[in-house]
């Protein structure tokens, strides 16, 4: 007999969460009955602003099943998988949204696979983005191709942070503590071999989602900095094509100066130019700037959260 831990990051997820309860905990009878494995449920209140905690510790009071780890504030989603994934104590451990856009009906086939012990980890991916914006859609997965190609680690387009692992790849990814998470690429990082399940998108249960498609922007840029140092190879391209051209430039002014002696025209291209040029610089100094921050908030060495209370 095996232990699940169902670990499920929270942030304002109070009309979700009797909803996810209630379908998850027919899923982990199921698995009880046809594998004999129990389950136990990690909720992780991301310093929510409603009723979260209340729901939560309600469900604890029900359910002995049922544990709970409170930020003081909200630390963001990644904090929260961490701490998850630190506070269980199962032998295979689940990551899973509140919302029921992972479908938990999946984790019985993910429980059967990892018992068979040819994978270490079956994780979830959509082939859809039915429901999405289509220009949410379109910059994703613009995103997943760009990222495949500057990045040495595979990250699958479509991937979702649902899935089931093995304690000895969710120790691996406890042993990674980084302040700046991007979890899509430790998973890859770290390796195990993986096993995908294909589904349609779900849409939410309850509630409004928490990424907005500036959120989604500056995790994906996360995600570029963490696992592709490809922009600063950019950014001395830059430089390097911007030292061609103006030396292109500085022959040209040369042999019109000596064949027609009028130095002074075309004032309008060379400001167009000057700013160009100064365009280019301050993109890699931005660059450069994404990079060191990185490095500085890194070297703080600040926790990646801080618990208000737990059980």
């Amino acid at each position: 007999m095996a232990l699940i831990s169902i670990v499920v990051p929270c942030y304002n997820e109070q009309e979700a969460l009797p909803f996810f309860y209630k379908k998850t905990l027919q899923v982990a009878e199921d698995i009880k009955n046809k594998l004999g494995d129990e389950v136990e449920f990690i909720f992780v209140d991301d310093g929510s602003k409603d009723d979260t905690m209340q729901v939560i510790k309600q469900l604890a009071a029900e359910d002995a099943r049922v544990r709970y780890v409170s930020f003081s504030r909200n630390f963001g989603k990644e904090a929260a998988m961490y701490a998850g994934l630190k506070a269980a104590k199962g032998d295979y451990i689940s990551l899973m949204d509140a919302d029921l856009q992972d479908p938990p009906e999946l984790l019985v086939e993910m429980t059967q696979t990892l018992k068979l012990g040819e994978y270490d980890c079956v994780a979830s991916r959509r082939t859809t983005r039915k429901g999405e914006p289509v220009i949410r859609s379109f910059f994703a997965r613009m995103f997943y191709r760009l990222i495949n190609r500057i990045s040495k680690t595979d990250i699958v387009d479509g991937a979702r942070d649902f899935r089931l692992m093995t304690r000895q790849m969710a120790n691996a990814v406890l042993d990674m503590p980084e302040y700046n998470r991007f979890s899509k690429g430790i998973f890859g990082w770290v390796g195990f071999k993986t096993k995908w399940l294909e589904y349609i998108n779900v849409e939410r249960v309850a509630g409004e989602t928490k990424w907005s498609f500036w959120k989604l922007f500056l995790y994906s840029l996360e995600g570029i900095v963490a696992f592709s140092t490809a922009p600063l190879a950019l950014a001395s391209v830059f430089g390097i094509l911007m030292c061609v051209v103006a030396m292109g430039f500085i022959i040209f002014i040369i042999v019109r100066t000596l064949i027609w002696g009028d130095p002074t025209n075309g004032w309008p291209s060379m400001m167009c130019v000057i700013i160009l040029i100064g365009g280019i610089q301050l993109l890699c100094i931005g660059i450069l700037g994404q990079y060191m921050s990185k490095i500085y908030l890194e070297t703080k060495h600040r926790p990646l959260y801080i618990i208000k209370e737990e059980k």
